[in-house]
């Protein structure tokens, strides 16, 4: 655990059932014209959508029907521009909610894009404060209400990659556990899965820190205990509340200890397939638990170890890390989570998978070194 840290968020966190109603008015203070960015079906948000226009807002809307790529997003910048919009707000998933992050940041950042892409592009730092963002995430599963940067798929490279800076963080994370009710029960399970792994991985980051370690041991038994109840029954109102918190908590730890291997394959698998990101998350995670705690075991890391054995603990799987293992395992089993060859990845694709993913911002956060053999077997054992 490092010793020496910085810890930043969301300006403001709103957390509870029914707090979506009081959205609109939460939006004021930052203006009366408003991007509003939802996912491929607005109409699933209406209500809130009308409670903008009943207190007088402006309000332009731009759908995000999938994982945001370059080109829409350069297209929403300039949408939001030519509005003369006062701020951005994204009602969704973890897509919908780093489309708008990103638009936010480029309608103020007006270089090409990739001068501030990570991997493909220059890194360069934001220079303009963005838009002002309001994050209103309906599932419970990445955390993107309170992170920092914008997952970006690039069509043109095959790759996702993140737009990054602190200057990115929302205004205003409103998180409604109720808007979560009606996602089905596969949804549920691949973002829930995906919202686990972002709580392990920072916990088990060498980036790890008291802060983060603390809101991971909060949230992991609790996604432990609700996921299975919200999957079987998505109006279990309790076992909603507790998974909107655990995503909320993931969320808070990644953005400040960083993800591991899962998610540094995630991001090639997910650039070169159309596969969702928390199906490929939910596919890798007890694949990439067991090679870590091998390595560790052959390294002798004894931190590492320690860590894996208390996720163990904490899923109330046992005292051994491989309890862990094979309790992640199971999990994924009742949530009948499809493997990679499922999904469409093909082993032909497994070695440059591989080359890609030890590039990944992610992997700089992995507990251990992994070699690109290792990855390679990875990839194997989880198809």
């Amino acid at each position: 655990m490092v010793t020496t840290f910085e810890f930043a968020t969301a300006t403001r966190v709103l957390f509870g059932q029914d707090r979506a109603a009081e959205l609109a008015a939460l939006a004021q203070p930052f203006g009366r014209r408003v991007l509003l960015v939802t996912g491929g079906k607005p109409g699933r948000v209406q209500k809130l959508i009308e409670s903008f226009r009943e207190q007088q807002f402006t309000v332009t809307i731009l759908s995000v029907p999938g994982e945001p790529t370059i080109p829409l997003v350069e297209t929403g910048a300039e949408q939001a521009r030519s509005a003369q919009v006062d701020c951005v707000v994204s009602i969704g998933g973890g897509s919908v909610i780093d489309g708008g992050k990103a638009i936010a940041a480029l309608a103020t950042n007006r270089r090409a894009v990739l001068d501030y892409l990570e991997v493909i592009g220059k890194a360069q730092p934001l220079t303009e404060t963005p838009l002002p963002f309001i994050a209103v995430p309906t599932t419970a599963g990445t955390g993107a209400e309170v992170t920092r940067n914008a997952v970006l798929h690039s069509p043109e490279h095959g790759v996702k990659v993140s737009l990054r800076s602190p200057l990115m963080l929302p205004r205003l994370a409103l998180v409604d556990p109720e808007l979560t009710w009606e996602l089905p029960p596969a949804l549920t399970a691949s973002t829930g899965l995906d919202a686990l792994t972002q709580l392990i991985e920072p916990f088990v980051s060498g980036r790890a820190n008291a802060i983060t370690d603390a809101i991971c041991r909060a949230g992991i038994p609790r996604i432990a205990a609700s996921l299975r109840r919200a999957f079987e029954n998505g109006a279990d109102a309790e076992a909603r509340r507790d998974m909107s918190l655990g995503a909320l908590f993931g969320g808070l730890a990644l953005a400040n200890a960083g993800l591991g291997a899962v998610h540094g394959l995630a991001a090639p698998l997910g650039g070169m397939f159309s596969a969702p990101h928390g199906a490929l998350c939910a596919a890798l995670l007890p694949d990439v638990m067991e090679a870590n705690i091998r390595t560790a075991q052959e390294l002798n890391a004894t931190d590492t170890l320690r860590k894996y054995a208390e996720v163990s603990h904490l899923l109330s799987a046992g005292s051994d890390p491989r309890d862990g293992v094979n309790w992640v395992r199971a999990l994924c089993c009742a949530l009948n989570i499809p493997r990679l060859a499922a999904l469409g990845i093909q082993r032909s694709d497994f070695e440059q998978l591989a080359k890609r993913a030890a590039h990944s911002s992610s992997m700089k956060g992995n507990p251990v070194p992994l070699t690109q053999a290792q990855l390679v077997a990875i990839l194997e054992r989880a198809s």
